[in-house]
């Protein structure tokens, strides 16, 4: 059972890191330098991003951090390591709640009105669906970023937690 706990415990760690990059490096880089162009190159490009982010390797950090942490949690929870345990199943609430929810009621319907949008070439229309778009996206892909941030630090604890057990 050890080998089996020590990889998905891993595989949870690699994962929740895994999001947790992509979502900060949107807060610190991605979003940032869209502003910093003009709207319509921005629009053009955060739609380009929000489609092609939809693969499967994207899907199995955003889908598979909070599962496999769970499943982490509860491996070790049968092996009587309650305290490594309950830190992989706060990862889990953490992320669902601060990151996978956000995306879905906030930050993807917001990627689909931009995307329905089409291709905008006039530039003060792009300067106004720019401007309705990334004050409200932003603010809660930080959200993301702390939340899965948070869930890293507490897959990590959990592994601290459990490697003291031992």
């Amino acid at each position: 059972m050890f080998g089996l706990t020590a990889v998905v415990a891993g595989l949870a760690l690699l994962l929740m890191g895994n999001i947790a990059g992509l979502f900060y490096a949107y807060s610190v880089s991605v979003v940032p330098g869209l502003n910093a162009t003009r709207a319509d190159h921005a629009v053009a490009a955060m739609q380009q991003i929000n489609v092609k982010i939809l693969n499967p390797v994207f899907f199995a950090s955003f889908i598979g951090a909070p599962l496999v942490a769970a499943v982490a949690g509860v491996l070790l929870l049968s092996s009587g390591q309650r305290g490594a345990a309950m830190f992989f199943f706060a990862a889990t609430a953490v992320y669902v709640l601060g990151a996978f929810v956000p995306t879905a009621i906030v930050n993807v319907p917001l990627n689909n009105a931009l995307l329905a949008a089409g291709e905008i070439t006039d530039p003060a229309r792009a300067a106004q669906v720019w401007a309705e778009f990334a004050p409200k996206w932003a603010p809660w892909n930080h959200l993301r970023t702390v939340a899965s941030c948070a869930g890293l630090l507490l897959t990590g604890a959990a592994l601290f937690v459990w490697a003291g057990n031992r």
